[in-house]
């Protein structure tokens, strides 16, 4: 067997693959595209779950990739064992909807055996241990002996990573012969020791799992096999480890050689060396996808990598930075497979030197303040360090928790790590609280206090929506960058921009900008200190780095919509002035593509006839077609044109003067139509008042005004459908419907009144006196508050002088009036406070003035006890 190396590897792979009728496809982003269940993307078959779920179509039914990948989940073992790494390449060949088990398992042969030339006795195939007929595949179509064919429990023949395809597999193990091995007369395939290396793995794709244990069968029956390519390679070179094969072989002897260390002299040396070489690849590779060290998601995956290599490079007494220069060795070992490490060299040796250097300025205060808290630990009998104090050497000397750990577990030590999480919350609810609202996403904008003043925009978007220029400045949220990547937000700088920033109550342009590598939504833009225009949004494809050259698109239809609105407020503006007066002054105003609100200085609220008249102004000034001239001109210049300028507002030596003929002259930095009659139409859908002496007017233009008729019309319509009408007639049939409704109350109140009189039949009978003064309390159930007034006016005549109590039950609630004649008021009755006293009996409250009053209540119970009671609290009035 010949020692191919890594790159001959993936070579021939891809090729074999190839004349099996498979598209070989480049190896997508480490950064998952539309995958929130990913951090990083983790395997051959992780960017290709689309094709496998049936929802995206793939490019071929066959493909095959050579895809890295990063595992960080036991990144606290790699280098204590040369077993693992973080970074690695999976070689696969997949199949949509294909071909199944008998080519998947046959090809698999066919390149490991005649291909690559391993000896097919050291080659030992495994089988979920349900799956009987991959087992027969191999023992009756590919003749190997039932006893080489071992079967596995689910543990290791089912593949499943997260949620998504999965399903059983069959894997192919090398027997690398006794020196790998354990020595136990029972080691065989499966066994711990590093004799029996598994280096092919088949998955039959059958199932979908949700990501909680549920499994649905795939529409289409898929492959997706997987194959560690330095795994491959340690096998044809018959070498120890991974971390001999040619490719990284050659990075580990130039760390050794920066170090001026021997492998395999000194574990401790051994572990770092690792560490190192490990770490270095997967930075490289992690920055040429645009992943940017931050604190957060895959950049704080990306810290860790950097930051405890970095550390390592210490231990081993590599002064100063040093991950930039074994960054070239990578390149070097990898740029066959991925020529995008050469074309990016500058950008990932520059993005490695900063983060070092950030590192290197904390870095020995940390482990200054970490030794000062051993040593304070050791004192008090203590072995696990607070998780406020790993937090402050986390915030304050950039130390990841991990780094923090892994130096005390070298020294017996342990950290909180909850009380690191509590404390890591704690200051963000804090950072939340002290936030002031600003427009960049209603975070703190200090992110933007880190960007070299001298960095500038220039705004040349009042005639082009379409513009190419370079990014200058990348931030995230809370960091200044030199990349984003896919699903982040941050903010866009760049020399010059057809983008408009919130200003003057104009709002922000919307669009896009693409670059060669990216595409980033931009959906704010604002203007800051210095001059400075940032595009807010979010990267939807691939990545932006500083530097890159980019086309920025601005939303036409939006800023169409916004000019015609912006232009509509000029209009506004002198139609009110002509209408109301000259005291009619800009207040504030906002535009934006969907309406504008114009704020303006009068002191009441304007009439119907004063709002049509405004509206008619600037429709006719619409319908003119008056061309807009924008002119610069210093501010002496323009006061000359007559033109307005805001009250109170600073303007510089050279202003934009907005001219619509002779009607209107305004100073605006605004964008504008070119014509009047591109504004199409003004409609006024209000006017309030704001504040003293301000008033308020909201208004619509072009297909603004053709959408607000249209939803006029729709209520419309359904108005006349439910009054059986058409939209033609349908005031009449209000109108007709408004009298018979009339008649109908005039007649249903003179049934009700009727009804309470028959309800409460003769009651003069129940008239007793209190004290000289006559009172009549009775119930009467089923009558609304209306009706027991209507009815106690009535019987109030009837009694002459005294006081009437009526009580009903409707609904299951109760009702009280009590009046009181002039006579029983002058003799002290007083109805308000006569019903509050009854209200308590029936759970409710109310009372009224001296003559009339009335109450609610919730408790029907009470009515008897509430009547009976009204006898005292009128006695205690007299």
């Amino acid at each position: 067997m010949k020692a191919y190396g890594v790159n001959e590897l993936r070579k021939m792979f891809l090729e074999f693959f190839e004349s099996k009728e498979h598209l070989a496809m480049k190896s997508f982003s480490l950064v998952p595209h539309n995958d929130n269940s990913l951090l990083l993307i983790n395997s051959g078959m992780a960017p290709l779950k689309p094709y496998f779920t049936g929802q995206e179509i793939p490019p071929r039914k066959r493909v095959t990739t050579c895809q890295k990948c990063i595992r960080t989940g036991d990144i606290d073992n790699i280098g204590k064992t040369a077993r693992h790494g973080t970074f690695f390449e999976m070689l696969g060949n997949f199949s949509f909807g294909d071909y199944f088990k008998r080519e998947a398992i046959a090809w698999s042969w066919e390149f490991l055996t005649e291909v690559v030339g391993i000896d097919a006795d050291r080659l030992y195939p495994s089988v979920y241990e349900e799956d009987d007929e991959a087992f027969d595949i191999w023992n009756k179509e590919m003749g190997i002996p039932a006893e080489r064919i071992f079967r596995f429990g689910k543990a290791d023949n089912f593949w499943e990573h997260g949620s998504g395809p999965c399903g059983p597999c069959s894997e192919i193990y090398y027997d690398r012969g006794e020196k790998y091995g354990c020595g136990k007369p029972d080691c065989t395939v499966g066994c711990d020791c590093d004799r029996y290396m598994e280096v092919w793995n088949n998955v039959f794709t059958q199932f979908d799992n949700d990501g909680h244990g549920n499994y649905s069968e795939l529409e289409q029956k898929n492959i997706d096999t997987g194959m560690g390519l330095e795994r491959l390679a340690a096998v044809v070179q018959d070498v120890d480890s991974i971390f001999d094969v040619d490719t990284i072989l050659a990075l580990r002897n130039r760390v050794c050689e920066m170090a001026g260390k021997e492998y395999k002299k000194e574990y401790k040396w051994d572990v770092s060396i690792r560490i190192v070489t490990d770490h270095i690849r997967s930075a490289t590779f992690m920055i040429s996808d645009g992943i940017m060290p931050t604190n957060e998601g895959r950049g704080y995956v990306l810290r860790r990598i950097i930051r405890r290599a970095s550390r390592h490079g210490r231990l081993l007494g590599i002064e100063g930075e040093f991950l930039a220069n074994l960054c070239n060795t990578v390149i070097e070992g990898s740029k066959d497979g991925y020529p995008e490490l050469e074309e990016k060299r500058d950008f990932i040796l520059n993005v490695l030197t900063q983060e070092e250097n950030k590192f290197n300025k904390t870095i020995d205060q940390g482990l200054g303040i970490l030794a000062e808290l051993e040593e304070k630990m050791q004192k008090e009998g203590q072995t696990e360090l607070s998780g406020a104090d790993a937090f402050r050497l986390h915030d304050t000397y950039g130390f990841p928790l991990d780094l923090t750990k892994e130096i005390l577990e070298e020294k017996g030590f342990t950290v909180d790590e909850e009380g690191f999480g509590a404390a890591m919350k704690e200051q963000k609810e804090k950072a939340r609280g002290a936030r002031k609202e600003t427009n960049y996403m209603g975070a703190d904008a200090t992110v933007y206090e880190e960007i070299d003043p001298s960095v500038t925009s220039v705004f040349v978007g009042y005639d082009k929506l379409s513009y190419e220029s370079k990014i200058t400045v990348l931030t995230t949220e809370t960091e200044v960058v030199n990349a984003l990547t896919e699903g982040e937000t941050g903010t866009i700088f760049v020399d010059e921009t057809p983008f408009y920033a919130t200003m003057g109550g104009q709002s922000a342009d919307t669009g896009i900008i693409v670059t060669a590598e990216g595409e980033f939504k931009v959906e704010d833009t604002v203007k800051l200190l210095g001059g400075k225009i940032g595009h807010i949004g979010t990267v939807t494809k691939g990545m932006l780095k500083v530097g890159d050259n980019a086309t920025l698109s601005v939303n036409e239809a939006q800023r169409s919509d916004t000019c015609k609105n912006h232009s509509a407020t000029h209009l506004l503006q002198k139609a009110l002035r002509t209408v109301l007066g000259t005291h009619v002054e800009q207040a504030g105003s906002f535009v934006n593509g969907d309406r504008l609100r114009f704020d303006f200085s009068h002191f009441s609220a304007m009439t119907a006839e004063e709002l049509e008249k405004v509206e008619k102004i600037v429709n006719d000034k619409i319908a003119e077609a008056i061309p807009v001239v924008t002119q610069e001109m210093t501010i002496e210049d323009a006061k000359k044109t007559g033109a307005m300028a805001l009250f109170g507002e600073k303007y510089g030596e050279t202003v934009r003067v907005v001219q619509m003929g002779d009607f209107s002259t305004e100073l605006c930095g605004g964008t504008h139509v070119s014509n009047t009659g591109t504004i199409m139409a003004f409609k006024i859908v209000s006017e309030s008042g704001v504040a003293a002496g301000v008033r308020r007017i909201e208004a619509l233009t072009g297909n603004g005004v053709f959408a607000y008729y249209k939803e006029l019309e729709k209520t419309i319509a359904t108005i006349a459908k439910t009054l059986k009408a058409t939209p033609a007639n349908v005031t009449e049939r209000a109108e007709h419907l408004m009298v018979e409704l009339k008649e109908l109350q005039s007649e249903n109140d003179a049934l009700k009144s009727k009804a309470a009189k028959d309800a409460l039949g003769d009651v003069m009978d129940k008239v007793t006196e209190v004290n000289g003064v006559k009172l009549l309390a009775t119930r009467v159930d089923g009558v609304d508050m209306n009706g027991l007034r209507e009815l106690g006016d009535q019987l109030k005549d009837k009694l002459g002088d005294g006081v009437i109590v009526l009580a009903s039950e409707t609904e299951g609630k109760v009702n009280l009036v009590a009046m009181a004649t002039d006579g029983a008021m002058a003799k002290g009755a007083h109805a308000g406070n006569l019903i509050k006293g009854m209200a308590a009996f029936v759970g409710g409250g109310g009372g009224g003035r001296p003559n009339m009053a009335q109450a609610g209540g919730k408790n029907p119970a009470g009515i008897d006890n509430a009547i009976t009671e009204a006898a005292n609290i009128l006695a205690n009035q007299l």
